[in-house]
């Protein structure tokens, strides 16, 4: 027997495979599952699967007659004989939860040439007490282990391990790194072994720099570690917290520094710092020995239920042992003898046997000593009814743990679960189908365990970020790729996006993460981005769009924006993401995408854009004077202003100057002076963006009107201005598109001019459906034009009620004209029938009385009746005979100017006296004995009431070979007819 004592990283257990090795048989017993699955595939590759065996408490690998064993302790087969024995770790036979398996090991496992005991250098006292024929072999720790100080975790180093003693810890210190260094890899003792090993590789192929773990990790797992930060210095052993022992810290941070390489070790931020004494321990590998071992008697009586916890209550031979605490299989046992039906099962013998080894199978769930110790129960009856398990109790039990959805928790519970079928696998005789039973349950643990690395891989590992950091650090050049949607590649992973110049980085990506996409996104991009500036330098228009919000993109992509200007009509154009472009291509880039808006500025606002240049213009093309003022104020108020800002200066304007206006592109309309052109739907967006831009106005809150609207209601939060901007004029509670206004316009000079003014004409349909809208809003519109509403009263002759008459007989002869309907009567203003009722004063056309059901027939005058005249009774036909019927009243709304208010200045007394008023006349003066509204002002105009808003224009004089001669007579003596009736009665 030999004992190879030391600290870590002596290589202990390298030295303990070669010397198995050399022999033709042998079995090493390691501390963890990980471990010894790692010892297992590194013997595999010196001698072959055929010649080594692996066994642990959930993992059997047996082939035939294998030559090597490795095993985890508890899982030795001792009863195999072999010529080389081996056990690590020695030092845990002083451990509470574990130790007194370790100390059956020492006392009971040998090899038949060769014993090794692998431990700690504080094992030696009591090893020389316990066996006097021990030889010990001393070796040196290969580097040196020295303590670094606390380190927060975002500032830890690559390639480090921090452990922690709970999940929830080591769960979220793994979120922590993975948000701010890319991702770690998780082991933990409750994972299982095929989920640890695929964790630990993750670690080890340095897809991940960082390792969280519990304090498993240091017992002999070799791993490539350069720093151990403790989270943590309590612990909780299974039956209370308590602070680690020297040693115990020892262990875990001596697996920094592998080989010849040295480490370092320490506690993270949230940790408190360690204590001088223990850190001059673990630099220096001096503790306090060992002085008593975990024992527990393993001479067991199976006669009786007494005599079994008689025999396993037996004190300690010797004073180097101590009796080991009540461990899970006591507890068990304690509860199931409680019950009647297992205490009269268990009588003793084989019984209480089985009783005894069900007792040992773990608790794997951890959900509570009850439960647990119910399905002991359980599963001892059943092997006592029936000699073996029946797969129809595991079938369901097993079967509904065969799925993978689900988080962490829920997939770690099913694997727990899962483990102790597994476990009760490898016990075939007391399975009805064990061979089947150990696949079934070694696929649906394996296929748990992917899912559950497939989990926390996602959760806790950003492979992007990692690789990233990886190759920023090592200064090499990124390979990197933009796809044709933008999405930004470099080295295999998602980024970001390239939006024209401007890299996005992943919007799920946040912190440090954001961070490093950033970086590497901006350094594998600067070719590309000299490709792509080189391209938009040289692209066509057809390449190129300016949107309604103000924004220039170029193949997909935003590549620059407008801002704020020195001229209403020439922005600025702001491109981003050029800061990693050459000056002298940036320059071409920003020159190429000015002369893109000038242009599209241009073709849409053409008449405006030389209406600013014949306003700028010295030559003869350019305007002077008054002219150029109106052309400024246009461009100013972007291409449309109100026509009285100007008051009678525009009379001023000579014609020659007028026609330039005119050639250019501007109208004098009754109410605006605008442009046509620009009331398109496109030059009017670009106008209204144009508007807000010079106004800091958000373009977002000033929309341009949707297209085809003819009128719309006006917003309080929206000056005039917007209006006029847009193309419409604010009239009353609605904004009116100019054009409509102004043939509006036309029609209110025309229905004047036919109209009795003393009254008003009548809005006919025409009118409303020309702004869009009717009541309130029309009158509004209406009032905003100076004029005023005046309701009269009409009298008009009602309808007699229609006589029913037989239907005529269908004789294929068209319908005699005794049948056709009663024509309109002449003096009413409305007729029965939609078709559009006549002016007042206008004779209905004899299309009118076609679509009235009339003959054809020339037209007759029909003068309107005044209010206080009779009505005339209604005209006969020869096909109906007339029938008598009452006139009644109805109201109209007319329409005339409102009138003005004149403000005369008052007459001074000349030195004559003729024209001078005596001090305190009162009154008008009246010249001659005139009255006011007999009297004609100077000048011979008519009083304004009676005037249109403008004076007509000088009509031409009918040409009298023109067959419309004879019309325009008829129309001129209708009007001198109209005007004696009316002047009737005021004489009267």
């Amino acid at each position: 027997m030999t004992a190879v004592l030391g600290p870590t990283n002596t290589g202990k257990t390298h030295y303990a495979l070669e010397r198995m090795l050399a022999h033709k048989s042998g079995m090493i017993g390691l501390p963890l599952r990980l471990l010894a699955r790692e010892v297992y595939d590194r013997v595999v590759a010196l001698r072959g699967e055929r010649a080594v065996a692996l066994i642990t408490g959930e993992e059997k690998i047996v082939p035939p007659n294998p030559s090597y064993w490795v095993a985890t302790v508890e899982a030795m087969p001792l009863e195999r004989e072999v010529e080389f024995l081996a056990l690590d770790e020695i030092q845990i036979a002083a451990d509470p939860e574990r130790g007194r398996v370790f100390t059956s090991r020492l006392l009971h496992a040998r090899g038949m040439s060769e014993t090794l005991l692998l431990g700690s250098d504080a094992m030696r006292p009591v090893l020389q007490r316990l066996f006097r024929n021990v030889q010990f072999l001393s070796r040196e720790r290969f580097s040196r282990l020295s303590y670094a100080g606390p380190k927060k975790v975002t500032r830890l180093p690559r390639r480090a391990a921090i452990v922690a003693f709970s999940a929830d810890t080591v769960y979220a210190i793994a979120e922590l790194v993975r948000r701010q260094r890319g991702g770690a890899a998780v082991v933990l003792g409750a994972l299982s072994p095929r989920t640890r090993n695929a964790q630990a590789e993750l670690y080890q192929s340095g897809e991940v720099d960082f390792l969280i773990a519990t304090d498993a990790i240091g017992m002999g797992l070799n791993m490539d570690i350069d720093h151990v930060a403790f989270a943590a210095q309590r612990k909780f052993d299974g039956v209370r917290p308590r602070p680690l022992t020297a040693a115990e810290m020892a262990q875990v941070a001596g697996r920094a520094g592998r080989y010849i390489r040295d480490g370092t070790f320490g506690v993270t931020a949230d940790c408190p710092p360690l204590d001088e004494e223990v850190v001059e321990a673990i630099e220096n590998h001096e503790f306090p020995p060992v002085t008593a071992l975990q024992w527990r008697s393993e001479q067991i009586d199976l006669s009786s239920v007494p005599a079994l916890l008689r025999s396993l209550d037996r004190p300690p031979p010797r004073p180097e042992f101590v009796r080991s605490r009540r461990e899970d299989d006591e507890d068990a046992l304690g509860r199931l003898i409680l019950r009647d039906d297992i205490r009269a099962a268990a009588t003793g013998g084989a019984a209480l046997s089985t009783l005894w080894e069900i007792c040992q199978i773990p608790d794997f769930r951890k959900i509570s000593m009850d439960q647990h110790a119910r399905l002991l129960g359980d599963l001892y009856l059943s092997l006592m009814r029936d000699g073996r398990i029946a797969d129809a109790y595991l079938e369901p039990l097993v079967n509904r743990l065969d799925r993978t959805d689900g988080d962490i928790d829920s997939i770690s519970a099913r694997i727990a679960h899962i483990r102790t079928w597994t476990y009760l696998s490898h016990r075939p005789a007391w399975l009805e189908s064990g061979p089947y039973w150990q696949e079934r349950t070694r696929a649906i643990e394996d296929k748990l365990s992917d899912a559950l690395h497939e989990r926390l891989t996602q959760r806790f590992v950003d492979r992007r970020t990692s690789a990233l950091i990886k190759r920023l650090k090592d200064d090499a050049p990124l390979l990197a790729g933009v796809t044709e949607d933008g999405e930004v590649i470099v080295e295999g992973q998602f980024i970001g996006r390239l939006l024209g110049f401007e890299f996005i980085v992943d919007p799920r990506a946040s912190g440090a993460e954001a961070k490093h996409l950033r970086a590497a996104g901006e350094r594998a991009l600067r070719p590309v981005l000299a490709a792509r500036a080189a391209a938009l330098a040289n692209a066509t228009e057809a390449e190129l769009k300016l949107s309604d919000d103000g924004a220039v993109w170029w193949r997909g992509a935003q590549v620059a924006r407008l801002r704020k200007g020195p001229a209403p009509l020439r922005p600025d154009v702001i491109v981003s993401g050029l800061a990693d472009i050459t000056p002298n291509m940036r320059g071409r880039v920003e020159d190429r995408l000015k002369d893109f808006v000038a242009s599209k500025i241009e073709g849409l606002l053409g008449p405006l854009v030389a209406l600013h240049v014949a306003a700028n213009s010295e030559g003869e093309d350019g305007l002077k004077g008054l002219t150029k003022g109106v052309a400024y104020r246009l461009v100013e108020n972007f291409g449309a202003t109100s026509r009285s800002q100007f008051g009678d200066d525009l009379k001023q304007i000579d014609q020659t100057e007028r026609a330039k206006l005119r050639k250019i592109g501007m109208r004098f309309g009754e109410y605006t002076l605008f442009m046509p052109a620009l009331l398109k739907p496109a030059p009017a967006k670009l106008l209204v963006f144009l508007w807000a831009l010079w106004n800091d106005k958000p373009v977002s809150e000033t929309p341009a009107p949707k297209p085809g609207l003819v009128s719309l209601e006006m917003s309080e939060s929206l000056p005039h201005a917007y209006y006029y901007a847009a193309g419409y004029r604010p009239s009353g509670m609605r904004a009116v598109r100019i054009d409509m206004l102004e043939r509006l316009a036309g029609l209110i000079r025309t229905a004047r001019n036919e109209a009795d003014m003393r009254q008003g004409f009548e809005a006919g349909p025409q009118m409303m459906s020309l702004v869009g809208c009717s009541g309130e809003d029309f009158e509004a519109i209406m009032r905003s034009l100076g004029l005023r509403k005046n309701i009269v009263k009409r009298k008009v002759e009602a309808q007699p009620p229609p006589t029913p008459e037989p239907a005529p007989e269908t004789t294929g002869e068209p319908a005699s004209t005794e049948s056709a309907p009663d024509p309109a009567p002449q003096g009413a203003v409305e007729t029965p029938t939609p078709a559009p009722e006549p002016t007042p004063g206008e004779a209905p056309s004899a299309a009118d009385g076609a679509a009235n059901g009339q003959t054809p027939s020339a037209p007759a005058p029909a003068a309107e009746p005044s209010p206080d005249a009779a009505p005339s009774a209604p005209a006969q036909t020869d096909a109906a005979p007339a029938a008598s019927a009452e006139a009644e009243e109805i109201e109209v709304a007319l329409w005339r100017p409102a009138p003005r208010k004149v403000h005369k200045p008052k007459r001074e007394a000349k030195g004559d006296g003729k024209d001078a008023r005596k001090p305190g006349a009162k009154g008008p003066r009246h010249s001659k004995g005139k009255k006011p509204h007999d009297r004609k002002p100077k000048g011979g105009r008519l009083p304004r009431e009676n005037m249109p808003m403008h004076e007509p224009r000088h009509r031409k004089t009918a040409d009298p070979n023109s067959p419309f001669a004879v019309l325009a007579g008829l129309k001129s003596q209708l009007g001198e007819d109209d005007g004696k009736t009316a002047k009737e009665p005021e004489k009267a």
